[in-house]
Formats: structure tokens, sequence, C-alpha cells
């Protein structure tokens, strides 16, 4: 199953020149980026641990390639992702965010049903992922 999140998730994978294009779209609208992993992708999860710090004075894409490529290469079995963020109303937002990095197979969720009072159904997703401890959910059994 393949885990879509963030701007692009109905795209294929992008290779490192789109990856550095989107980095110099963001940097041409004066957007910092920032690089986060993960090995629990679920949907709730919205804090991946961060890569270094924000790259709020970096105006070279490379740069920031460079900082995707290291946390790819420390973290070959996470999910890496890139985001870019807008302050330019006042309040910091995510202008765009997207996966660079994913482990080679992604076991998925399952959809577990619950019932609940007045006979209301009530449904949570499952990573099948976490079934193991941290550190070795993408690792070979």
């Amino acid at each position: 199953m393949r885990i879509t999140q963030g701007t692009f998730s109905y795209l294929p994978d992008f290779t490192d020149q789109e990856i550095t294009a989107q980095i110099t779209y963001a940097l041409e609208h004066g957007w910092p980026l920032s690089v986060e992993f993960t090995d629990d992708p679920h949907p709730r999860n919205t804090y991946w641990e961060m890569w270094g710090l924000p790259m709020f004075d970096l105006k070279d894409a490379a740069g920031v390639l460079l900082e995707v490529n290291a946390c790819r290469a420390a973290n070959p079995n996470s999910y890496v992702r890139l985001n870019a963020y807008d302050a330019s109303l006042g309040r910091q937002t995510t202008a765009f965010s997207f996966i660079v990095n994913r482990p080679a197979e992604e076991p998925g969720f399952r959809l577990e049903r619950a019932e609940r009072a007045n006979r209301q159904i009530g449904y949570t997703t499952y990573a099948y992922a976490t079934a193991r401890p941290v550190g070795q959910r993408y690792e070979s059994p």
C-alpha cells in the first residue's frame, strides 16, 4: 500500500530534479523549508521528527537538497518529508509538504470498527508497521 500524504500525493514520487524545482519555487517565494522523518506515517501523526533546524536563511536549493539527502541516508527505512512554510499572512502556515523518501515495503493500514453508545459506529485506522518496535518497523522480519 502506498502512503499518500501531502501536496503532491496523487503524483509518482519526485526525482531529485523535481524536488529541486519545488525547493527553488519555495525559495523564490521566501518560504523557509524543513526536513522531517518518521516510521509511523499515520494520517493523524502530524509531529514527525525534525532533521536539523528549519532552514530560514538558506537561499540555495542545493543546500536544501543536501539536507534532504543526508536525512535519506541516515533514515533509509523511514518516511522523509519536505515542508515549506509561508508566514506572509502574519501566521506560519504550511505552503506545501510532500514525501521525498519511503521504505521499500509499506505494509499499510487496517480499518477498525467499534460500536459506541446509542448504536453509533466509530472507525479508526491501525498501521500494521506499529506492531514492531520503533526503529525496526520497516526492516525485513
